[in-house]
């Protein structure tokens, strides 16, 4: 291996020859990882099959190794790579939430992903001290709140666990200063808050409640981990740019001694060559947050200054068909001289239909991830692509770069939507 890599912590990342990420890593040191994967003492038939298929690594700088292993999960989940087993399903980050609904009670809770209003701490992988942090502040604070309707109070009301809600005369003000309380533990003083537990620890000691000197030590230690990762100030949105640029799939810009403009036109059955193609995709979670990208090549290369980003306005659940024609319609309705010679859509066949009818003088075809089929005038039943071939390369290839671009946008907008 001849290129060279920081001695530093952060994210590497192997590729196969498309440009597409197949292994993602974590490091202390970058260079002294990726060097111990061509030592001479390697067994693991996965990491012979991986250098098999490997044409390029890239790395993204991190400030310390807990940062990188942040950095790391946030990839693994976005990118699947065919190589990495831990952290690919599911989603791997918890956080300490606050909540601010509109309706019902204020509370602390520990949530997977970021659906609800208020404020977020986070994110953290080491679930374990997440959770023992959490339990900490909820009876530290006495903010555990009662499903019960007792006129005097719950049994954990009299023994010091509940908020007190079950009662009627609830002091919900003093409540929410408590839960005030345990946020700022987490956002300000953390010295003040390490020496109070200390005290404590040392006071049941005195007492000889040696259980309870145990477990607050255990919430401690927990909370260092919690205090260390917030320290960090990680976010998903952090290295987004950093992410779309390392791992964007690349687009071939020769690929035959033929034009790729010719043998599209050839392909398509069109009468001139396509220069400039246009490609679409749609990215949404759960129906939340759907946003639309658009990216033009021309000549097989990004023109970026033609890359638009697009907020799905008019709809408030998932609808592809629809969010698809509103953004194609708003990207070229006041610049109808800025419609590209092909515009390729990330989807099937009712993708295909559902922009051709708002759009009739459009030359469009659709591109459909399972097994690669490409739809379009002259072929509605759709054609199979071969990514050895050029106008299959090329096609996939744009496809991918388009929806890797939808779905970098797609986490930075739902990350300010969250915002408190």
């Amino acid at each position: 291996m001849k290129k060279t890599f920081p001695r530093a912590p952060g994210v590497y990342f192997f590729k196969d020859r498309f440009g597409c990420v197949i292994y993602t890593g974590k490091a202390k040191n970058i260079h002294k990882r990726v060097q111990s994967y061509f030592s001479k003492q390697k067994t693991d038939w996965k990491v012979e099959t991986l250098l098999q298929e490997y044409a390029d690594i890239d790395y993204i700088l991190t400030k310390n190794e807990t940062e990188a292993l942040l950095l790391e999960a946030q990839i693994v989940r976005a990118q699947r790579p065919k190589f990495n087993v831990l952290l690919k399903e599911g989603q791997p980050f918890i956080y300490i939430l606050f909540t601010r609904p509109k309706i019902g009670f204020a509370r602390v809770e520990l949530v997977r992903n970021k659906k609800k209003k208020g404020k977020y701490f986070g994110p953290f992988l080491h679930k374990k001290q997440a959770r023992s942090a959490y339990r900490y502040l909820i009876q530290t604070f006495r903010l555990s709140l009662c499903k019960q309707k007792i006129a005097n109070g719950c049994l954990d009301y009299h023994i010091g666990l509940c908020a007190g809600s079950c009662r009627e005369d609830f002091d919900y003000a003093g409540y929410l200063f408590r839960l005030q309380l345990a946020q700022d533990a987490l956002k300000n003083n953390h010295g003040v808050l390490v020496k109070n537990i200390k005290q404590q620890i040392r006071l049941y000691n005195q007492q000889l409640q040696f259980e309870k000197a145990m477990h607050l030590n255990e919430y401690l230690e927990n909370l260092d981990v919690i205090l260390h990762t917030l320290q960090i100030k990680f976010s998903e949105s952090k290295y987004q740019e950093l992410i779309l640029e390392k791992t964007a799939p690349i687009v071939p810009s020769k690929i035959s001694e033929i034009p790729i403009s010719i043998m599209l036109q050839n392909f398509l059955g069109v009468k001139k060559p396509i220069r400039t193609i246009d490609c679409f995709d749609i990215s949404h979670f759960q129906s939340n947050s759907i946003v639309g990208s658009c990216v033009r090549f021309t000549d097989g290369s990004s023109d970026k200054e033609f890359f638009r980003k697009f907020k799905v306005k008019g709809l408030k659940k998932q609808n592809d068909y629809a969010a698809l024609q509103e953004i194609v319609i708003r990207r070229y309705k006041n610049c109808p001289e800025n419609i590209p010679d092909l515009v390729l859509i990330d989807g099937g066949k009712g993708q295909l239909h559902a922009v051709q009818k708002v759009l009739p003088d459009v030359f469009f075809v659709s591109l459909a991830k399972r097994q690669e089929r490409l739809f379009g005038s002259l072929f509605p039943d759709g054609i199979l692509l071969n990514v050895q071939e050029p106008v299959g390369k090329l096609l996939i290839a744009l496809r991918d770069y388009a929806h890797h671009f939808a779905i970098s946008y797609h986490r930075v907008s739902r990350s300010k939507e969250l915002r408190p």
